[in-house]
């Protein structure tokens, strides 16, 4: 059972040693992916060959600047988008060739998102938000684990116009991770947020991400946000710049910007 209890989130436990990228397996991996666009006579490489995995319990960054393939590549890797060429698995099972009803039930079943914005529906109460997902799940947490887990246990029945941004997008994390995913995909979830609204949400993903094992990747354009993860990757131009494993995790308020 999760410890659900504290409504406060910095500073609530110490994070784990790094997973041994070595002996974890690899919940989803990619193969030579490549997405090209078209727009009118011009082709725009989005991404050119990019190899990743993402291994069970690990936390990993994806670094680059804007246009750089990051937000293509977890759109390809989350199901809501396809490549070009390459391939894509998960769980040793190709999702390449996946119909839509594949894809569908894939994002349903197995991947929590986490965008910018937080897209909750207004005339919804936080735990009615988080309860979207749950009713629709297999084996979920409660609406109200899910919400203390993200320190909003004393939240529950207020309104998103009721809640601060920082509050939203921790509502937005329960929800994606109600469902109890194998995946939690992350894009720049604190773009939106000032410094230290910002450091609230990272410690929410990495406490999610610490105490139900979800494999997380986050993308983001700041470079400070890599000392809490396991693995680092940058991308440039649609390619992988360069990887680097962490050697301790730090604290996300440790953080300067």
């Amino acid at each position: 059972m999760l410890d659900a209890s504290p409504t406060s989130v910095t500073g609530s436990a110490t994070p784990r040693a790094r997973v041994d990228l070595a002996q974890a397996r690899a919940v989803l991996r990619c193969e030579e992916l490549r997405k090209v666009y078209t727009m009118g006579e011009v082709d725009v490489r989005a991404l050119d060959g990019v190899e990743l995995a993402l291994h069970a319990g690990e936390l990993l960054v994806l670094l680059g600047v804007s246009g750089s393939g990051k937000s293509t590549l977890l759109n390809i890797l989350g199901g809501l988008d396809v490549p070009t060429s390459g391939r894509v698995f998960f769980e040793g099972e190709e999702l390449t060739n996946a119909d839509e009803d594949d894809l569908t039930r894939y994002r349903r079943r197995h991947v929590g998102f986490v965008f910018q914005f937080y897209n909750l529906i207004p005339s919804l109460t936080a735990r009615e938000n988080v309860a979207l997902v749950t009713d629709i799940a297999e084996d979920p947490l409660e609406p109200e684990e899910a919400l203390a887990l993200v320190g909003l246990g004393d939240r529950l029945d207020h309104f998103p116009a009721q809640l601060s941004g920082g509050e939203q997008q921790r509502v937005a994390i329960a929800r994606a991770v109600a469902k109890r995913p194998s995946v939690l995909l992350c894009d720049e979830p604190t773009g939106a947020l000032d410094f230290r609204t910002g450091i609230l949400v990272l410690d929410v993903i990495e406490r999610v991400n610490r105490e139900l094992g979800t494999a997380t990747a986050v993308i983001t354009h700041n470079a400070p946000i890599a000392d809490v993860a396991d693995r680092v990757v940058t991308l440039a131009d649609g390619r992988v710049q360069d990887e680097k494993i962490v050697g301790r995790r730090a604290r996300p308020g440790d953080l300067r910007w």
